[in-house]
């Protein structure tokens, strides 16, 4: 029994859109430079491909901000990949003064391989081995953001990373189980178990959940934040679902706080890692206005599906949803482009 549910949990945990949204392509003109045609080019973003431990070669995007002090490495939800979510890192980026370095996971958009749960692991930890190698990020620079079932890799990886600047939880699961059954105990076959691993963060943590999330119930989120060893003031978007936090003006507002109040509080005496924590007495910030609004005036409200609106399909329905394909940014790209 134990083997039947954990594999219907790791089915359910991976949608990668089919076919992918990009092609990767080495640039003559720029001496064989990776590029990815669906997407406009900029001078400021790598484009990279990684071999995990796994035997997996993974395609990675890192955008330079010219004034950041710190460095995000982004895990993103389940149904979407690079060419998807491209332009979001841009506006972050930006918004946020980070570097900014997403990936897809193995099976994911270029990236070989299948999905699993263990492949995930290689895959981050691939991409945080460039970002001190390559890119010379040490771990006091290094913001970790998991995005639904990325919050799986993004929190395996932060137990075992003590010196990080800050890790950022986006619409998070409990386990992998858990999304699917109102457990009390972890089983030994489910998946992504954050609900274990999240005491041996060191760092101060932000969990952003919508309260209407459909998908991930806000409790995940809500329990995550009560084990947090490092607690930050958690934002709960009332009326936020799974796939559209980003379009809330309250999001952008309270991740730009906690990110540049790192690097402020990192410089207040001596070193000391400040941040500005949460007390358990103080109300968490909370969004009581259901407008919505873009990162940026060329960003389009577009959501982007996590863990996913599929898995909650699939408790309803039996029948199979359309694959998302290219969205946004990228479709408009390609019809300017005639790509499409």
């Amino acid at each position: 029994m134990g083997g039947v549910t954990s594999s219907i949990a790791a089915k359910f945990a991976f949608f990668p859109p089919n076919p992918p949204s990009y092609t990767v392509v080495s640039d003559k003109s720029c001496g064989g430079k990776l590029c990815i045609p669906e997407i406009p080019r900029r001078e400021n973003v790598d484009v990279l491909k990684l071999r995990t431990h796994r035997g997996n070669e993974i395609v990675a995007v890192y955008v330079k901000h010219p004034k950041a002090s710190a460095s995000m490495l982004y895990s993103h939800g389940n149904a979407a990949d690079l060419g998807q979510m491209f332009e979001l890192f841009v506006e972050l980026s930006l918004r946020l003064r980070v570097n900014l370095m997403g990936y897809d996971y193995s099976g994911y958009g270029r990236s070989t391989g299948k999905p699993s749960e263990c492949n995930t692991y290689g895959d981050i930890d691939a991409v945080y081995k460039c970002l001190k190698e390559q890119y010379e990020v040490k771990d006091e620079q290094l913001i970790l953001y998991g995005q639904s079932v990325g919050s799986g890799p993004t929190v395996d990886l932060a137990s075992h990373t003590p010196n990080l600047r800050a890790v950022v939880l986006h619409g998070p699961i409990l386990s992998g189980l858990r999304v699917l059954y109102p457990l009390k105990h972890t089983h030994w076959f489910d998946i992504y178990k954050n609900v274990e691993k999240i005491s041996l963060v060191n760092c101060p943590v932000l969990v952003i959940h919508g309260t209407a999330d459909e998908v991930v119930d806000c409790s995940h989120g809500k329990r995550l934040y009560e084990l947090c060893k490092k607690k930050y003031e958690p934002l709960w978007i009332n009326g936020g679902g799974h796939c559209n936090l980003e379009l809330y003006p309250v999001y952008i507002k309270h991740l730009k706080k906690f990110v540049l109040g790192l690097g402020k509080s990192k410089h207040a005496s001596n070193g000391s890692h400040k941040p500005a924590l949460i007390s358990d007495t103080k109300k968490p910030a909370e969004n009581v206005s259901s407008n919505t609004f873009n990162l940026h005036s060329d960003l389009p409200e577009i959501p982007r599906n996590s863990l996913d609106s599929r898995l909650d399909k699939t408790k309803k329905s039996n029948k199979p949803e359309k694959s998302r394909t290219s969205t946004g940014c990228v479709d408009r790209f390609r019809r300017r482009k005639g790509l499409a």
